[in-house]
């Protein structure tokens, strides 16, 4: 959180082959989003840029240590504000650990557009986070879908 009481997070669109990559949140009440699909990242802490922010992120939550990271897009609403970056996911999701969240999923952009995708994991469909949302309709250049 900035001095200003504004939430400074930084997250990934990981592509693979045209797919992305993304993390199911664990259902806690405690959380952002809690049991939806997101994007890998999180909170910015004091005196990183979004970039580090990120590569930290990445290797908290899947032990990723990434190439090159593409800023996508900023977006702040809500007294929270997102830096967006796009990464190639270049190694198989197989050789990564997850270490936050309850599963991951690599899907399509047809996938993410129904607005649910399957959990393995958990066997049953789950919703989007507004901020797997937001990119997919940047991606798409169309409106968020709303899940029902």
């Amino acid at each position: 959180m900035t001095s200003s009481g504004i939430t400074a997070v930084a997250l990934a669109v990981l592509e693979r082959q045209g797919r992305w990559l993304i993390q199911l949140r664990d259902d806690r009440d405690t959380i952002v989003a809690p049991g939806r699909w997101g994007l890998f990242g999180g909170h910015m802490e004091p005196g990183e840029t979004p970039e580090q922010s990120l590569r930290r992120e990445l290797l908290e939550e899947i032990g990723f240590s990434s190439g090159p990271v593409t800023p996508w897009f900023r977006s702040a609403a809500g007294g929270r504000v997102r830096h967006v970056f796009r990464v190639d996911l270049h190694i198989e999701p197989a050789q990564l650990q997850l270490h936050e969240g309850q599963d991951m999923a690599l899907a399509s952009l047809e996938e993410l557009g129904s607005g649910r995708v399957w959990s393995p994991r958990l066997g049953q469909l789950r919703p989007l986070a507004p901020s797997l949302q937001e990119a997919l309709a940047r991606q798409l250049r169309v409106q968020p879908t709303r899940p029902s």
